[in-house]
């Protein structure tokens, strides 16, 4: 296969390259950046798909944000790669900032008696009665993430579009440019065969 890996790695390899980039998250950002840019859509459909995503990110669903982010793509008519990407808003760095937010906001907006989070409620008797208190916490993260989300999608939405409007720009004059070139070349070639 032509873009397959040489050796294939093992578990443990994957979870630390989930974790931690083969390169760095500069490099990683650098490439999503790139990405996103380089998508051949309006503006406008390119940042509505990366908000689908970066909200999708914000819910506690782990492991359904790309469905997530890809039906409200669908939805609101947005870019499906882009959403993809911007399902990266969430990202092992950014997951317990998020959650924590989440569950906080969640417990004010469920005026809740205990509106911080006490990491001494998760102990071993936590996965023994798993729904009698994982329910609560999640209730909690769920209804704090669609304030959170909306945020983070109007902000993501903002930037992106801006970003890929001055990229696109610059790409269409710099193309005009490089045609202007190639035309003058060909005008002067075909001058100097006359001669």
């Amino acid at each position: 296969m032509l873009f397959r890996q040489r050796f294939k790695p093992q578990f443990w390899q994957s979870i630390r390259l989930f974790l931690w980039p083969r390169r760095s998250w500069v490099r990683s950002f650098e490439y999503l950046k790139k990405r996103v840019l380089r998508l051949s859509a309006t503006p406008h459909i390119i940042a509505l798909g990366f908000a689908a995503g970066a909200f999708a990110s914000c819910t506690p669903f782990v492991g359904f944000h790309f469905l997530i982010a890809f039906a409200i793509a669908f939805m609101i008519g947005g870019n499906m790669i882009a959403a993809a990407i911007g399902t990266a808003v969430g990202n092992p760095i950014s997951f317990p900032f998020i959650w924590a937010t989440t569950f906080n906001i969640g417990s004010r907006v469920l005026s809740d008696a205990k509106p911080h989070f006490v990491p001494d409620e998760i102990s071993h008797e936590f996965f023994a009665q798993s729904l009698e208190k994982i329910l609560p916490i999640f209730s909690r993260m769920l209804v704090g993430s669609i304030p959170i989300g909306l945020v983070v999608a109007g902000i993501c939405y903002a930037v992106i579009r801006v970003a890929t409007h001055a990229y696109q720009q610059a790409r269409r004059r710099r193309l005009r440019e490089m045609n202007a070139h190639a035309v003058g070349a060909g005008a002067q070639e075909g001058v100097q065969a006359a001669k």
